[in-house]
This record gives structure tokens, sequence and C-alpha cells, in this order.
């Protein structure tokens, strides 16, 4: 009975564990894309500069602005949902320390639930 009980919750670390390195592969895609986009606002706005055009300058720095607000709204974003996949993740092993035998049926009505989906859509494909 523990060693099922061991087995839910070390799939719940390892999927909140997935969720959190998802997400820190999200910010990180997304701070690349960013520096790009902040490099070649740079690249134009030194050319603005040499062509000495005011309202391109102007133009970069709101744009350059705009993207440094977008990637702290991201990260914030992203710590908000580490925060909370790790909540889920305490919350359920508390569930299972709790209700053992309810967390087992749970866990096998599921997996019932999801060997009848996966049933269902191959007999649809043949």
């Amino acid at each position: 009975m523990f060693h099922r009980q061991d087995s839910v919750s070390s799939t719940t670390d390892r999927l909140a564990d997935q969720a959190v390195h998802r997400a820190d592969a999200a910010i990180r895609s997304t701070q690349r894309v960013a520096n790009d986009a902040l490099d070649r606002l740079d690249e134009g706005a030194h050319e603005a500069y040499d062509r000495g055009s005011a309202r391109l300058l102007r133009l970069a720095g709101q744009a350059q602005d705009l993207l440094h607000r977008s990637a702290d709204m991201l990260r914030d974003r992203s710590h908000q949902l580490r925060e909370t996949a790790w909540r889920a993740s305490d919350s359920t092993r508390s569930y299972i320390r709790e209700e053992p035998v309810k967390s087992v049926l749970i866990a096998a009505a599921a997996g019932a639930v999801v060997v009848a989906v996966a049933n269902l859509l191959s007999h649809r494909r043949h």
C-alpha cells in the first residue's frame, strides 16, 4: 500500500518538476527572443541616431521599454506558475498521506478512464 503511495507521490513530484522545467525553458526561450529583439532595436536605434531621427529613437526606446516590461511580466508569471505547481504537489502529497485508500481508488479510476479513452480513440482510427 505504501509502495503505491510512494509511486503516486513520486509521479506528482516528477510532474511538478516537469512543469517547473517547462516554465524555465519557456522563460529562457522568451528571454532569447527578447534579447534578439533588443539587439535589433539597439542596432536600429544606433542607425536612427546616426541619421538624426529623434522620432525613430523615441519609438525604439518605447519598444525597448515594452520588451523589458514584457520580460518582467513573463518572469513574474513563471514564478507564479512554479509556486502553483509546488503548492499542488505539496497538497497532493498531503492528501495521499491523509487518505491513502481514497488516493489509490482515485488513481485507479483515473487510469481506467485514460485506458477507456485510449481504447475508444484507437478503435475509431481502425
